[in-house]
């Protein structure tokens, strides 16, 4: 695999920096963040829950599980193990995760709510077991400024080539 792109620039050809941040319970999100971040050669930030979930807490048969109670609770906010240094210096962010009961997990309500997005663009995507977005982009939308910049949901297959992915980006025409 090789770089396409170190930056992802302007049309002033200043550059943007780029950050690639995800939550990822099974892999599935994080190999996807991992091939997005080597294509255009961007920084990476791992969404880490503080409380690890454990294969019971996923479990979206259970109605006592973890995830279950999270997701049927919309203000419930699981705290971050670790902030990502430096976020200012980001003005496009790729933003991965796994969908939970059509949208984004709770943990990724907590990422917005953590830092100041104001003018900066998000690029939403996401993997799913066989469930679309829902309203993920309505719900995360409602969580910062309206001055950000938002791309639509992406649900990416987990086995995506780096072709199909960059076919995505250049799509994007950042």
């Amino acid at each position: 695999m090789k770089v396409v792109k170190k930056f992802i620039y302007r049309s002033d050809k200043m550059i943007k920096k780029v950050l690639v941040a995800y939550f990822s319970c099974s892999g599935a999100t994080e190999t996807l963040a991992h091939q997005i971040s080597t294509i255009i050669g961007a920084d990476e930030y791992k969404i880490e829950p503080k409380i690890p979930y454990t294969y019971a807490d996923l479990n979206w048969l259970d109605k006592n599980s973890r995830s279950t109670i999270e997701m049927h609770n919309l203000l419930f906010r699981p705290e971050i193990l670790d902030k990502c240094k430096h976020m200012d210096e980001y003005e496009i962010i790729f933003l991965g995760f796994p969908i939970w009961w059509y949208q984004a997990p709770t943990i990724i309500h907590t990422f917005l709510e953590s830092y100041d997005f104001s003018n900066k663009t998000i690029i939403p995507f996401c993997t799913s077991g066989g469930s679309g977005a829902g309203k993920t982009d309505e719900i995360l939308h409602n969580l910062c400024s309206h001055s950000v910049h938002w791309y639509p949901c992406q649900l990416l297959k987990c086995n995506a080539n780096d072709k199909d992915i960059l076919s995505w980006i250049k799509d994007l025409t950042l």
